[in-house]
């Protein structure tokens, strides 16, 4: 199994590493989507050199949605992570792959178009033109992952710790709100929610950066207590998330997968040790925010 985790500094990145982690996630906001920081390009390249000093990789951002301005300058970054020998990168804009086959550029890539990968046919359809792998949509339920991953011909994705992206928009909706109510906005990027009338227990998070404006879903997903399934099924990429889990917290939720992932390949999971280590990662997680494991335990009927 295949630890992917997202880092926000170089100091978590090293910890990271030593945690058990991989393979790196990382990237610049110009041309990666949701990370918890944007790294400089000296920084990238000294990520990329401290992860294969320790016999693991590292997978940079390259998802966002590329308008005109940013398709003109992507090239020249795709040269750098070429150079630097960056392991792979996630892509989700055909004008990029284009790109990368046009200026043959050789660097491996990984197909992430978000909320669209939910089918196995659309996963081979880009292995078919170059993709290694896919990262899957984040609201699938364990009767489509299954499926998806006896049928897909790349290995898949699927996030086991995190946030889960419900809306984007290239618009800043949070300055627009602002603007439109005559104040300043004066909180911190990442702590504002939103709450449907009639619910008032959702909490929305959103915020607001390069990219635009993005929404998460209330709870985060937590599939610890699944990770047996997926590693029958051969889901073995497993994504964690750091965006809203900072510093050491989210390195030792990573120790947990690790220790998790040890367990399973000394044959020694069982229903207890599964109900203990999600305590676990329940207790580190943020107090703020709620946590389930999302659509995974749904039934594919009752989701409309």
């Amino acid at each position: 199994m295949e630890l992917i985790a997202t880092a926000e500094s170089m100091g978590q990145a090293q910890k990271l590493l030593e945690a058990g982690v991989n393979t790196l996630y990382i990237g610049e906001d110009e041309f990666g989507l949701r990370l918890p920081t944007s790294f400089s390009r000296e920084e990238q390249k000294e990520l990329v050199h401290l992860a294969h000093h320790t016999g693991c990789k590292v997978i940079v951002a390259v998802n966002a949605l590329m308008h005109n301005d940013r398709i003109k300058t992507v090239v020249p970054y795709l040269q750098f992570l070429h150079d630097i020998q960056v392991d792979t990168i996630t892509v989700g804009d055909p004008g990029v792959i284009h790109l990368l086959k046009k200026h043959q550029i050789d660097i491996p890539f990984i197909y992430d178009a978000q909320t669209m990968v939910t089918s196995a046919n659309q996963v081979n359809f880009w292995a078919k033109r170059g993709a290694i792998g896919a990262v899957l949509a984040r609201e699938l339920t364990k009767e489509e992952l299954l499926l998806i991953s006896k049928q897909a011909i790349v290995p898949v994705e699927v996030l086991v710790y995190g946030a889960t992206c419900i809306h984007q928009s290239k618009r800043p909706l949070v300055q627009n709100y602002f603007n439109y109510v005559g104040e300043s906005n004066t909180t911190n990027e990442r702590s504002l929610f939103l709450a449907e009338p009639k619910k008032e227990e959702t909490h929305y998070s959103i915020y607001e950066d390069r990219n635009g404006t993005h929404i998460f879903a209330t709870n985060d997903v937590n599939l610890s207590e699944q990770l047996d399934i997926l590693a029958r099924a051969g889901i073995t990429q497993w994504k964690l998330d750091g965006l809203f889990t900072k510093g050491d917290r989210f390195v030792e939720l990573v120790k947990l997968f690790s220790e998790a992932r040890n367990t399973l390949n000394t044959d020694n999971w069982s229903s207890e040790y599964a109900s203990d280590i999600t305590k676990r990662v329940q207790l580190l997680h943020p107090a703020e925010r709620s946590l389930d494991e999302g659509f995974f335990v749904k039934n594919p009927e009752d989701i409309q």
